[in-house]
């Protein structure tokens, strides 16, 4: 576990400075971190090893508050609202941004709504199928879908999430026809996976792991350290996958300059520490820093992106 961890914080690189007060008055008092997602789950986690490693770089307490509902819209459209002074912080995935604007009506923010701090990790999914599965390979189940389109039934933790994108991507990529099942969330899909009532499922590795199922496929730019033998859904031929969960740092938009500079370097500093990275190892996500800059430019273009798709599968709230 040492090496891994040494591993990690190696790929981030060296180098980056300690965070510094932006002012003499900031932070004056402790910071709030919304979480979007309910407590115990890997984005809860992780966000709370990164509140607690930012709050020792700033030197002053992050207290995290779950705010979670309507696809993590909920959270996210009370940081947006929150004064840009940089004692309001959000920590998640981008999908309520990046996703949720082009499913759920309502939704009062948009991608250029926010600061982006730094990407801490991706939250990588997979098709994955049950132990006694009869497909061993991506490449069977992907036969016998071709045989009999839309026999194959693919459970997901809901319509428009990540999982469910992939899936029907790399199906309309394939020319593969699939039978989606959704559920809220994946701690009810897996339980029914198990039973043999679907065919695979499309979840979380954080999720799969240490419960025996069989990963056949995973969406991400390389293969994962934990499944080093299954290909990514490029190998199979998918030309323009749906990329992984980015999760990482946001403040409403308009922080202070001097503010904003001390909280990414606080970020770059915190997504080295061994709380940090010792939170990802145990929840299976995969450490992908990113500067503010570069997580603003990747979120603006997976937003284009999954907008087109959506559209394409005809998902988007009219």
């Amino acid at each position: 576990m040492r090496i891994g961890l040494a591993l990690a914080a190696a790929a981030i690189g060296a180098g980056v400075a300690g965070a510094q007060t932006a002012a003499p008055n900031w932070p004056a008092r402790p910071i709030e971190m919304i979480v979007a997602f309910a407590a115990g789950g890997g984005v809860d986690i992780v966000g709370r090893a990164v509140g607690t490693a930012i709050g020792e770089q700033v030197k002053q307490n992050v207290v995290v508050v779950n705010r979670e509902g309507a696809a993590g819209t909920l959270g996210f459209g009370t940081l947006a609202a929150a004064a840009a002074d940089g004692y309001t912080l959000g920590v998640g995935p981008t999908t309520p941004i990046a996703n949720a604007p082009y499913l759920i009506k309502g939704v009062r923010y948009d991608v250029e709504s926010f600061d982006y701090i730094c990407q801490v990790f991706e939250n990588v999914f997979t098709m994955a199928v049950a132990p006694d599965s009869k497909f061993k390979t991506a490449q069977e189940l992907f036969a016998a879908a071709g045989k009999e389109p839309g026999k194959l039934s693919f459970g997901h933790a809901g319509i428009g999430t990540i999982p469910h994108l992939s899936v029907e991507n790399l199906g309309e990529a394939l020319k593969l026809k699939f039978t989606q099942v959704p559920f809220r969330g994946d701690a009810p899909m897996l339980p029914v996976l198990l039973k043999g009532d679907l065919d695979f499922g499309a979840a979380a590795v954080s999720s799969i792991r240490g419960q025996n199922f069989r990963p056949l496929v995973v969406f991400s730019g390389q293969r994962h350290p934990a499944y080093p033998d299954v290909p990514t859904a490029a190998e199979l031929g998918v030309p323009n996958p749906v990329p992984p969960g980015h999760n990482g740092v946001f403040a409403p938009r308009g922080l202070p300059a001097e503010v904003r500079t001390a909280l990414e370097r606080a970020c770059a500093a915190a997504v080295r520490s061994p709380t940090v990275l010792q939170a990802t190892a145990n929840t299976g996500q995969a450490v992908r820093y990113l500067t503010g800059a570069e997580f603003h430019a990747q979120t603006v273009a997976d937003a284009k992106f999954k907008g087109e798709l959506i559209r394409l599968l005809g998902l988007e709230v009219k």
